[in-house]
């Protein structure tokens, strides 16, 4: 498939030409598969991404004793769950010193590796796959590079995404890892506009270019584009920085916005408990909410969200934010 953005035109897979007066870029992502650990086409291997890797992945596992994952990220610690309720035998791998690192710093996330641990989870971090080992029936193995050896049935990667822009090459629709947008999801090619995972857009907390792929997101940006593309003019608000809810267990968590702040002089606010977690964080000199984490209770999070979305001044209300005491009365009266 090939762009012409001078002729106006799609030529897709048969050699047909279709034209366009606008054309929509939103062809996704794919998993990021690394190059170096060897043949990732034998059987057992799984980068899970679509309702038909979902589906082979389970078929697989039926003859499968031994997973491992890679990659401590949200995805595949919704599939290693799947995969112990099936009583299989499953190890994590994560290169960073605990799993979910985009979305927490290590002391949150140990409160979810902990309920991992409890439902049969082995997770090793500080290491990652070296390369894939195999026999005549598929994967037999995986080598981490600290030289240890882990046996394994099924090798499952998730260490992210990469936008779908292969086909871009030979058009002038200007790329950078992504396709970039303006803020009305416009590319730098007239009649051309991007959604999704493939665009690159701005977080509205610190101005930088992102790429998020998350639904959400999508479906916000995509709306955002077709309305644009019917000549209504509308502004994207921008994707959200991280913004992600999930449930591992019975913990549920919500993370967006900024939460890392390890270096930095942000204002930040931490209350930790056995079964609970909360961190709030403000600029530097306190005057704006720009991020929150809950672990455990997550109660008010819209509200939180809120304020950091919209820009709200925290003045009259900070001390209702810090102590979590926040309600739907502040937005009326602030």
């Amino acid at each position: 498939m090939a762009v012409d953005t001078t002729e106006q035109t799609v030529s897709v897979q048969n050699g047909e030409q279709v034209p366009y007066d606008k054309l929509l870029v939103a062809s996704g992502s794919r998993p990021i598969i690394p190059p170096d650990i060897g043949d990732t086409d034998i059987k057992g291997v799984f980068a899970l991404r679509t309702l038909t890797h979902a589906r082979a992945m389970v078929q697989w596992a039926e003859s499968a004793r031994q997973v491992v994952m890679l990659g401590g990220g949200i995805l595949n610690i919704k599939a290693a769950t799947a995969l112990l309720e099936l009583d299989l035998d499953v190890t994590m791998i994560e290169l960073e010193s605990e799993i979910l690192p985009w979305l927490m710093e290590p002391d949150a996330a140990s409160l979810i590796h902990n309920v991992l641990t409890k439902a049969g989870l082995k997770v090793i971090t500080g290491c990652t796959a070296s390369r894939i080992l195999s026999d005549v029936n598929g994967v037999s193995g995986v080598l981490l590079d600290n030289g240890r050896e882990l046996p394994c049935q099924m090798f499952c990667i998730g260490i992210g995404v990469t936008p779908n822009v292969d086909f871009l090459d030979q058009s002038n629709i200007e790329v950078e890892q992504g396709v970039m947008v303006d803020r009305f999801t416009a590319c730098s090619t007239r009649n051309v506009f991007a959604a999704g995972d493939v665009a690159v857009t701005f977080n509205p907390i610190t101005g930088e270019k992102v790429i998020t792929g998350l639904w959400t997101n999508a479906v916000e940006m995509g709306r955002c584009a077709g309305s644009n593309m019917a000549d209504r003019p509308t502004e994207y608000s921008g994707t959200f920085g991280i913004l992600n809810a999930s449930q591992v267990g019975d913990v549920p968590f919500i993370s967006m916005g900024i939460v890392h702040t390890a270096g930095t002089d942000y204002e930040t606010h931490i209350v930790a408990g056995p079964n609970s977690y909360r961190k709030l964080v403000f600029n530097p000199d306190g005057t704006r909410l720009i991020g929150a984490l809950f672990v455990g209770d997550i109660s008010r999070a819209g509200l939180y969200r809120a304020v950091i979305r919209e820009k709200k001044s925290p003045e009259k209300i900070k001390s209702y934010i810090i102590n979590h005491k926040l309600h739907y009365g502040h937005f009326l009266c602030n």
